[in-house]
């Protein structure tokens, strides 16, 4: 438990660090930072600057809906016994489906002439107009027309020059036309431009308007249009419409809302036209009949000389007045039941609502034609934005069908009875005529005759009664909406919203080098700072050394202090720190992972630096396939570390060479490149050699071949007292470490030191330039070390 608490410590402890260095490699970046936002916030401004604002155009209708509580408006409170007689049920989300259809749209565009826009033509982007200096009228267009832009310049008074390009050639076409001169264009139709009187303000400018085509101004009409019902417990509807100019924006919406209530209106009224049609068609056949019995009576008076009926037939006619009327009403009731049995029964007229104000006294039959109506409304309605496939439409011409089939069979039940009631008066009127056979033949037919007319004549006048009070009806019939939010433009534009935008700006250019800074540390293999040196290996640092900026390969000189040789005299200084103290002369072995990691020069100027303190340092080429370390020093000897391993001739002393950097600083060049350098390094004779150097000096440097690539270092390794593991910025691999983790774990190297090398400043290595130069030196004070101007630090250059 201890040891996992131990883990987990370490763990959040590795977590901080890494945050910590990847927020101070962040902070080293500042003026990729401040670049980035400044572009950001730039390209958000620009694009604020020519982006055209659309604006939010809102108004609320609502809707008397029954099913949630409304009232019809539909039938006046002067006709309240007419009951439901026109008040058809709505449905709140039928309504806004309604809104939405696209034959509603089609009008809006075609009263307003949406297809064609206006624009005032800028530098970068052309302004669309809501009011033009010119109208375009579209005498004639194709079905099928390609939005085409045209110029319009005023010439001179009277006359325009008309510019455009043609779809099919792609040549620029410039004519010039006169106000109110019709005019041909290929692809679109005959068109005419004439003055708009009502505009007041600047002609001088070129104006631009294009043509759209229709069904794709209506599509995008369709788009812009938002139609919801956003509350549940309550019958009202919300429509927004999003459009670059505020006050055409209202215009349209506006012009959807009319158009609508117009269109319910219509559907409203649509019953009662039904009904008086149907009126009227009975009223003419009705008065062709009663005319006809009364022109009989008039025939049969004249035929027979009568001019008043007797006293034995007003005895009759008191007794059998009240079988009259009771047979008259029947008749009359019959009459209408079979005019409504012919209507359903006509297939000319199933697509059409039943008459309500003329139904028999039947409130099962009535019941049955208020929902018969209300349905062949809802299909009519749906069919507005659906074809007679759809699921929906079917089920409602099933439903209407089976309703046509009760009412057919409540008709035929109610027409049975009725003449079931006729029959049995009848037969007691005919008693009462079995009572009047004395009555003379004439007068019975008169009866005959003034009973007919009194059944038309009650059927005339309850026609004209009906057809008066659908008539009165219809004058007070309402939509069944209303608007109570008029259309208004918000204030501010809907979108591009400018704080919204200049913040992600901000924000867009804060995560651009954030993202491409964390990318290049994800993608980056390479040790880029003493911190990842730490967290990959536990080997101890012993010195950091900056980058070399001068074209000098020893910078460790006498009276030399630039900050570079005061990192390796930093160096020199921890040596005692990893070494014995006591002994006589103590070995260094320079090794690392891969050639150009910078060991050579780490070993001439640390040697350089040993020897400034008035030691006497021997260093000894032993990288045998690529020496440099003598041709840095520009030391040419005679023989070398090669000539005296295979020539038992050359003795010790002639392979030493004095330099030039200072009197205690002596090289071992590494001669002739043999072709079995490994063997050549395991030749008695080399301990021989470090015997010797020994005894003559107080330093050896061994610049031994980098380890990741041959075996030499490790054979070389006895003779070392401390190993020197050179590490790169930007060069060595991280992966490579673990080879130096190895050789240390393994104690292969014995004591063991890492010196990170060619520390860059602008690359925000963050933990200054070793011991040396904490003693307050800074970049510019020497002229071999000059400050990496602006555009470095962005781009990371030295």
């Amino acid at each position: 438990m201890y040891k996992s608490s131990i883990n987990k410590a370490e763990s959040r402890k590795d977590e901080n660090d890494e945050l910590k260095l990847f927020l101070s490699k962040l902070l080293s970046q500042w003026p990729l930072f401040i670049l980035s936002i400044l572009t950001c916030l730039g390209i958000g401004i620009l694009f604020l600057r020519y982006k055209t604002p659309v604006y939010k155009i809102a108004a609320k209708l609502l809707v008397e809906d029954q099913q949630k509580g409304g009232a019809g408006m539909g039938t006046s409170e002067m006709f309240s016994d007419l009951g439901t007689l026109f008040n058809t049920k709505s449905n709140v989300d039928n309504e806004a489906e309604i809104l939405r259809t696209r034959s509603l749209v089609e009008e809006i565009v075609r009263n307003l002439k949406l297809n064609v826009r206006y624009y005032k033509k800028g530098t970068f982007k052309n302004l669309e107009l809501y009011d033009a200096p010119f109208n375009v009228e579209l005498i004639s267009v194709k079905d099928t027309v390609l939005t085409t832009t045209f110029e319009v310049t005023d010439s001179s008074s009277g006359e325009y020059v008309l510019s455009y390009e043609d779809r099919q050639t792609g040549d620029e076409i410039s004519k010039k036309y006169r106000y109110d001169q019709a005019f041909i264009i290929d692809d679109i139709g005959t068109l005419k431009i004439t003055k708009n009187a009502q505009f007041r303000g600047s002609e001088a400018n070129d104006y631009i308007f294009t043509i759209a085509s229709f069904d794709q101004t209506v599509a995008s009409i369709r788009a812009q249009l938002a139609v919801a019902v956003t509350n549940k417990q309550v019958s009202t509807i919300d429509l927004t419409l999003e459009y670059p100019i505020p006050k055409k924006g209202e215009e349209i919406l506006t012009e959807v809302i009319n158009s609508y209530i117009k269109l319910n209106l219509r559907n409203r009224n649509e019953i009662a036209d039904s009904t008086i049609a149907f009126i009227e068609n009975r009223l003419l056949v009705v008065s062709r009949e009663l005319g006809d019995i009364e022109g009989n009576i008039q025939k049969f008076k004249q035929t027979k000389g009568l001019a008043d009926i007797s006293e034995q037939s007003k005895l009759l006619v008191g007794s059998s007045s009240e079988y009259i009327k009771r047979i008259s009403d029947i008749e009359t009731q019959l009459n209408i039941t079979e005019a409504l049995l012919g209507y359903l029964k006509d297939e000319s007229r199933n697509k059409r609502v039943v008459p309500s104000s003329v139904l028999p006294e039947d409130p099962v039959f009535a019941g049955l034609v208020e929902r018969y109506n209300n349905l062949v409304l809802e299909k009519e309605r749906h069919l507005l934005s659906s074809t007679e496939d759809n699921p929906v439409i079917r089920n409602l011409v099933q439903r209407i069908m089976s309703l046509r089939n009760d009412m057919l069979s409540n008709l035929n039940s109610t027409a049975q009875s009725l003449r079931i009631t006729k029959q049995q008066l009848n037969q007691n009127a005919g008693q009462i005529q079995g009572q009047i056979k004395a009555v003379p033949s004439q007068e019975r037919t008169y009866l005959d005759l003034a009973r007919q007319q009194e059944i038309k004549q009650e059927l005339y006048v309850y026609l004209l009664q009906k057809r008066e009070e659908t008539a009165i009806s219809k004058t007070a019939n309402l939509a069944n909406t209303r608007l109570i939010d008029a259309a208004k433009s918000e204030t501010a534009p809907f979108s591009p919203k400018r704080g919204v935008l200049l913040l992600m700006s901000l924000a867009f250019g804060l995560a651009l080098p954030v993202g491409w800074i964390y990318l290049n540390e994800i993608l980056n293999n390479r040790i880029q700072n003493k911190k990842e040196i730490e967290y990959l290996t536990s080997i101890p640092i012993i010195g950091e050394i900056s980058h070399n900026s001068s074209e000098e390969n020893v910078v460790v000189i006498k009276n030399s202090r630039s900050p570079i040789s005061e990192q390796f005299r930093a160096l020199r200084t921890n040596l005692p720190f990893f070494m014995a103290s006591d002994a006589t002369c103590q070995t260094i072995l320079l090794t690392s992972s891969m050639s150009g990691e910078g060991k050579s020069f780490i070993a001439t100027n640390l040697g350089a630096a040993l020897a400034l303190s008035g030691k006497k340092v021997a260093m000894l080429e032993l990288d045998l396939r690529k020496p440099k370390l003598s041709q840095n020093l520009g030391v040419v000897g005679k023989y070398g570390f090669t000539n005296y391993i295979i020539d038992n001739n050359v003795k010790e002393s002639d392979i030493i060479s004095a330099t030039w950097v200072n009197e205690n600083l002596f090289v071992v060049s590494a001669g002739p490149i043999p072709p079995n350098p490994a063997e050549t390094i395991l030749n008695s004779r080399m301990d021989s050699l470090i015997k010797y150097l020994k005894d003559q000096f107080d330093f050896i440097i061994l610049d031994a071949p980098p380890i990741g690539l041959v075996s030499d270092a490790q054979l070389l390794s006895k003779y070392a007292d401390l190993s020197l593991y050179i590490v790169r910025q930007r060069i060595t691999y991280k992966d490579q470490l673990m080879i130096a983790n190895e050789l240390y774990d393994n104690g292969k190297f014995g004591k063991m030191a890492i010196v990170v090398n060619d520390i860059s400043k602008s690359k925000g290595y963050g933990y200054g330039y070793g011991y040396g130069y904490a003693y307050g030196y800074s970049y510019g004070e020497y002229n071999d070390m000059p400050s990496p101007n602006f555009w470095n630090r962005i781009t990371g250059k030295k």
